[in-house]
């Protein structure tokens, strides 16, 4: 939870804007205010704004008292020295630098483009730290089977004290036939169903709500799990939620991590190398793979906002592409 106190009011007035005019989730405004936060902390110690001598203590740098004054002296070698730090310091993936530059990009862009805060931006010529080019990973055709039928199986005991079948199957069938977002299937309302136009809407990145279409298998999944989600003593604010937790409130993020998980385990699978997001990938290898599916379409059911991010899709199927060597008509001459 964010506290406004901890900040100094630019950086609150920078996730105001972000909230009302850019329309950012909620999730979107605490990855904003964790890594702003971060970064002053950071410009603190480098500026030597603080007590502290360790960089390893920088979490406990206060950030209320800064100023713009002290924003107008930051450098774009002092924003490389950030970058450069989260990778010693945490290793972090050349993607995580990414997302943190471009949350950088566009709170120096508020300051100085949008409200004119401070006299230049150091960030205008940041560039994104070079990416490793990975094919994502997937579950093949046979492993996803296997992680359905070992998921209906009724446990005496799932994930705390009660068998939670359908309900665990209903997540699972929704992530491999759907590609959805864990954000997307916790936020999952009953109204937002509707089974006659077999439909259900999800509000995906940058509060953008997009339709997803449900199979017969999804259909079936949800329609068990509706025959046993408890109505009685679910919690005011969750009555609507479709996934509940044993606390008959809406599941959270991270149970549905463990149950994904779990359930992984259960049908033989490393769960080390496979995640919910990985589920995501699944779906939409799989339809690209054995559905025939048109890459503007699946963008669109993926809601990715670039193609780009769609077609790493096009590139994971080995054997489609030999397939078409073979099948060229000069193959044989």
């Amino acid at each position: 939870m964010i506290d406004p106190f901890d900040n100094p009011i630019f950086l609150n007035d920078f996730l105001d804007y972000s909230a009302t005019i850019l329309n950012k989730s909620p999730n979107s405004i605490k990855e904003y205010n964790y890594d702003i936060a971060h970064f002053l902390k950071f410009i603190k110690f480098r500026f030597r704004m603080t007590d502290v001598k360790d960089k390893k203590e920088l979490k406990t740098i206060e950030i209320a008292d800064m100023s713009l004054k002290d924003i107008e002296r930051i450098t774009l070698e002092d924003i490389h020295s950030f970058l450069a730090y989260l990778k010693d310091t945490y290793n972090s993936k050349p993607a995580t630098l990414a997302r943190k530059a471009s949350t950088i990009r566009i709170f120096f862009h508020y300051l100085y483009n949008k409200t004119k805060k401070i006299p230049v931006n150091p960030a205008q010529d940041l560039e994104n730290p070079k990416q490793e080019k990975r094919l994502p990973k997937y579950l093949s055709l046979e492993q996803s089977k296997q992680l359905l039928e070992t998921t209906s199986q009724p446990k005496e005991k799932s994930h705390g004290n009660h068998d939670n079948t359908e309900r665990n199957y209903a997540i699972i069938t929704l992530f491999l036939n759907c590609g959805m977002r864990l954000s997307e299937l916790v936020g999952i309302n009953i109204k937002d169903i509707s089974f006659e136009d077999n439909k259900l809407n999800v509000i995906g990145k940058g509060n953008k709500e997009r339709t997803i279409y449900l199979n017969e298998a999804c259909q079936k999944a949800i329609k068990a799990y509706l025959q046993v989600r408890p109505v009685d003593g679910v919690s005011y604010n969750d009555k609507d939620a479709l996934f509940l937790s044993e606390q008959k409130k809406r599941i959270s993020n991270r149970t549905v991590q463990y149950i994904v998980k779990e359930e992984l385990a259960l049908a033989g699978i490393d769960q080390t190398k496979y995640s919910v997001h990985k589920l995501r990938h699944t779906a939409a290898t799989l339809m690209y793979k054995y559905g025939n599916v048109d890459i503007r379409a699946l963008q669109e059911l993926l809601g990715h906002e670039s193609i780009a991010t769609t077609q790493i899709y096009t590139h994971v199927d080995n054997e489609q592409i030999r397939h078409a060597v073979e099948n060229n008509p000069l193959a044989n001459l």
